[in-house]
């Protein structure tokens, strides 16, 4: 039961250097950081909320944040570890439309069946516009829900595929930024 290590091991080094758009030098300096934060080795969903009440401060970020965890908890264990912290960070912060969409994708699945549903969508809208006024754009999360179901659902199924979902932030940036930018935080 000794103390976890607090070097970074070669191999997870090199994991981290295939899946992710980060240098070397940068991974061991968000490990350092990482470490200090997290001595052992794991985030949690509290420690992940309170990250976000500091980026939004004067909104109520608690279930956004939660969806947000949710999508970035890889192996479902309730902890981020570092790798997934990573995966997430370069995929906010470096990742290209194709890859943030994937992403927003999961966080508006909800229910992880493949499909985002009229009510998923709804539900994540109104975290966002409960942590700020930015997503608040002058229609209630059931409108905006409504609208961006008229130009991405092609099918009219009343959900969301992954490819009309992608195919749909891709065609259109006020969608994109609409849908990502709350999770971009990186």
């Amino acid at each position: 039961m000794g103390k976890k290590s607090s070097k970074l091991k070669p191999d997870s080094l090199d994991d981290l250097r295939s899946q992710t758009k980060f240098s070397d030098a940068e991974i061991l300096e968000w490990y350092k950081g990482f470490k200090f934060e997290c001595p052992n080795g794991e985030l949690s969903i509290e420690e992940f909320r309170n990250i976000y009440r500091g980026l939004f401060p004067t909104g109520n970020a608690e279930k956004f944040a939660e969806h947000v965890f949710r999508a970035f908890d890889e192996n479902r264990d309730g902890m981020l570890d570092f790798r997934e912290f990573m995966c997430a960070l370069s995929v906010t912060s470096r990742g290209t439309v194709e890859t943030k969409a994937m992403m927003a994708f999961k966080i508006y699945d909800l229910d992880k069946d493949g499909f985002i549903t009229e009510s998923e969508m709804t539900e994540i809208l109104r975290a966002m516009n409960k942590m700020t006024s930015e997503f608040n754009m002058g229609l209630s999360p059931e409108e905006k829900t409504k609208e961006i179901f008229l130009r991405m659902d092609k099918n009219q199924d009343g959900n969301l595929s992954m490819s009309e979902f992608i195919k749909g932030v891709q065609t259109d940036s006020s969608i994109m930024h609409i849908l990502t930018s709350a999770s971009n935080t990186g």
